[in-house]
């Protein structure tokens, strides 16, 4: 806990002593500036652009790197690391004015074997007008509050237990999808493989999946800069084979985003039914915001989540290091964090402390109760 407050105070301390600069540059009128040393750097990743060629229009290099620390004191023990959280990275190509191929791939420089873990996107994207996206091959699955945002535009270091609970954590799915927009109205609708993941396009040995979803922008009606609300819906078949996905055969979430000025909130309602094994949960998450300055942001979450039945719980990505089953039936978490904004989302630190408590009805090592604290580096291009 030491080395916690420790860190924190001096992330604290950096930032006060900054913001008399960024009040000053807030204060200041707005002019057209040259690019930014940033903006010549990340021009890089546009590697070929021209409206002339029928054939390829656009190669950028995608993709994320980040970078982190992560320091665990509970109750049941302690954890201090540093970890590659994510390290990304392939072409998004545009063909055909109409068509759009994107390749990632994950690889883990922490491990010399394999450096290679799997193919994250893998598909091809059709659209004339962004009312019809027809998307096919392996994809990203956004359900939830935060299972649809991107990990490079996440405003907590780390995803929710709701969204670790519920979510499909695998997160790219093999699959076929039709999404849009028309204002005010977003849509998605989509079939995927439910099967045993394999790095690749999965064992297909499993069910399948369906995906719907429905958003409302009411912005323009309530006078805000951001005012939507969103509704999933998942139906899976029940399969032993289904590794890749959480074993709910019906999953219903509602989740929101609100701005106005510098004030904002998420937030995401969600409930799941289990099969065999897993019990039904459902869960809560609330995260309020407020932007300092363009670039600092302070924040806070507070999730709940509760299982019908023992077991049916999951720690996140570092407190079920310090525990046996990493499972129980009640967690509740709160979060504290601060974000400063390099070059937006594109480059930014983020850190977070997370208070978080399980209780473990059956008794057999699930019960969690400490404090975490991670930071890192975010770059994404």
């Amino acid at each position: 806990m030491p080395l916690v407050v420790r860190y924190l105070a001096r992330l604290i301390v950096v930032f006060a002593s900054a913001a008399p600069v960024w009040a000053q540059n807030i204060s200041q009128p707005a002019e057209k500036k040259a690019p930014s040393i940033y903006d010549k750097i990340w021009r890089f990743a546009t590697w070929y652009d021209s409206k002339e060629n029928d054939v390829v229009q656009r190669v950028l290099f995608s993709g994320r790197f980040h970078y982190e620390f992560a320091d665990v004191n509970a109750d049941q023990g302690e954890v201090s690391e540093w970890n590659v959280r994510r390290m990304r990275f392939g072409p998004r190509i545009t063909l055909f004015r109409n068509y759009t191929m994107h390749v990632e791939v994950e690889v883990n420089p922490q491990e010399q074997d394999p450096f290679y873990d799997r193919l994250t996107d893998a598909y091809i994207a059709w659209s004339t007008t962004p009312k019809v996206v027809v998307t096919a091959g392996k994809q990203s699955v956004p359900f939830t509050s935060e299972g649809a945002t991107s990990s490079r535009e996440l405003i907590t270091i780390d995803r929710s237990p709701l969204a670790n609970n519920i979510w499909f954590t695998e997160e790219y799915m093999t699959g076929l999808s039709v999404s849009g927009r028309t204002s005010p109205w977003t849509y998605r609708a989509g079939i995927y493989s439910a099967g045993a993941e394999n790095g690749e396009f999965g064992e297909f040995n499993g069910g399948l999946f369906t995906l719907g979803i429905l958003g409302y922008d009411f912005s323009g009606t309530l006078g805000m800069r951001e005012a939507s609300v969103t509704g999933n819906y998942v139906y899976q078949q029940a399969d032993v084979n289904n590794t890749a996905t959480r074993p709910f055969d019906h999953i219903v979430s509602i989740h929101w985003l609100l701005e106005e000025g510098r004030i904002g909130m998420r937030g995401d309602v969600s409930m799941a039914s289990g099969y065999f094994t897993q019990p039904d949960l459902w869960a809560v998450m609330a995260a309020p915001y407020f932007n300092v300055t363009p670039k600092l942001q302070i924040l806070g979450r507070y999730t709940f989540v509760e299982s019908d039945r023992v077991n049916g719980v999951r720690l996140g990505t570092y407190e079920n290091r310090v525990v046996t089953s990493g499972r129980g039936d009640k967690y509740s978490e709160g979060y504290l964090g601060a974000n400063y904004y390099f070059y937006g989302h594109r480059l930014k630190l983020q850190t977070g402390l997370h208070f978080g408590e399980m209780t473990d009805g059956a008794n057999d090592g699930g019960a969690y109760s400490g404090t975490s604290w991670v930071t890192g580096l975010r770059v994404g291009w």
